[in-house]
């Protein structure tokens, strides 16, 4: 599996298009801002985008659906129910506090605990991780991975791969003071669902480098 990251929007949001060796589909986690780059590194790649897969409803997560559905009109936007109201909420989205008004295309299709989306052969299960907010998930693979950029030769084969939005971050987790939030909620889910994994699972946040379960396990403080 492969995993190209893009940095985008004024938050530096942690954004990912992951697609498989074996045909063109693709699945895109999180859009944070103006997508142009990653717009062109799909059509470059001769990728398909069959979803976009918003991890939660803030803004700094969804900013570039529009430009992605118009880019791509097909592609299916994915998000939990307790967070679909927000694609189209600025007050909900967190948009009016950072002064603007802002609504993004409704959702093609809702996405629950133990949901699956297939890429071919190869299939993504959803982890509902809420605590940041109430429609958070997390997005699973486990199969072989390429991301040698990143990590290079020291890179694990037959590593579950965890796409965790701004549930867990590299040495710290997601905030719990926005509305629909709860420190509680969201360290019970990270250690019942998150923990719980093989530590060579490689997270890939909302924000942020990369981590490992088993670095997060030992490591981070919240935890």
């Amino acid at each position: 599996m492969n995993v190209k990251t893009f940095v985008l929007g004024p938050i530096q949001t942690s954004c990912y298009v992951v697609y498989p060796d074996d045909n063109n589909n693709a699945i895109i986690v999180d859009a944070g801002g103006d997508p142009a780059e990653m717009v062109q590194f799909i059509k470059q790649h001769d990728l398909n985008p069959i979803y976009l897969v918003n991890t939660h409803g803030h803004i700094d997560h969804i900013l570039g659906n529009p430009q992605l559905k118009k880019a791509f009109p097909k592609m299916q936007i994915c998000i939990h129910p307790a967070d679909a109201r927000m694609l189209a909420e600025s007050k909900a989205n967190l948009a009016t506090e950072l002064g603007f008004e802002f609504s993004a295309p409704e959702a093609d299709k809702l996405l629950n605990e133990g949901d699956t989306l297939s890429l071919g052969k190869e299939k993504f299960s959803i982890l509902h991780l809420p605590g940041h907010t109430k429609g958070g998930i997390g997005l699973l693979y486990n199969h072989k991975w390429v991301d040698a950029k990143r990590h290079g030769a020291a890179a694990p084969n037959d590593a579950n791969l965890l796409f965790s939005g701004d549930a867990l971050f590299a040495g710290s987790i997601g905030r719990t003071d926005f509305p629909g939030g709860s420190l509680s909620e969201l360290v019970n889910n990270i250690r019942e669902k998150v923990l719980t994994l093989p530590d060579n699972t490689v997270v890939y946040p909302g924000h942020g480098p990369s981590t490992t379960v088993g670095d997060e396990k030992h490591s981070n403080p919240f935890l």
